[in-house]
């Protein structure tokens, strides 16, 4: 899905993330929260903003990337106050983190992409529930 040029990139990655995930993953919210931190990241830390959005359903996981035409640059990193409940900002990559099977910076032609492998069969609360 193209993102570049939207005045309203997070709402129709949100939305699109929802739309195709609806009926196939029961990890549609969790995917949905990812989405909304990878293109919120995009738009606060990149000059451009998210180009596009893409999602992959492969197997037993959901693939998530969000990609900008930014080189990485190596400043897409957990920050250090991520696990701080008083921390003001800078818990994205670590909801993403806590969501997804992994994630990481990939370079690509144009840019990067971050993507998020998430486990398509369940949601983050049902993996701790089951812990």
């Amino acid at each position: 899905m193209a993102l570049a040029g939207r005045c309203d990139p997070l709402a129709s990655a949100r939305d699109r993330a929802r739309t195709v995930l609806a009926d196939v993953a029961p990890c549609v919210n969790d995917a949905v929260l990812v989405v909304s931190e990878l293109v919120g990241n995009a738009v606060r830390h990149t000059t451009a903003g998210p180009d596009c959005l893409t999602i992959e359903i492969d197997g037993d996981q959901v693939i998530v990337a969000v990609h900008d035409p930014e080189p990485d640059d190596g400043r897409v990193h957990l920050s250090e106050t991520a696990a701080d409940p008083l921390a003001e900002s800078g818990r994205g990559l670590w909801l993403v983190q806590t969501l997804a099977r992994r994630w990481y910076v990939e370079t690509t032609a144009v840019g990067k992409a971050v993507v998020a492998v998430l486990p398509r069969g369940e949601t983050a609360v049902s993996r701790v529930a089951g812990s």
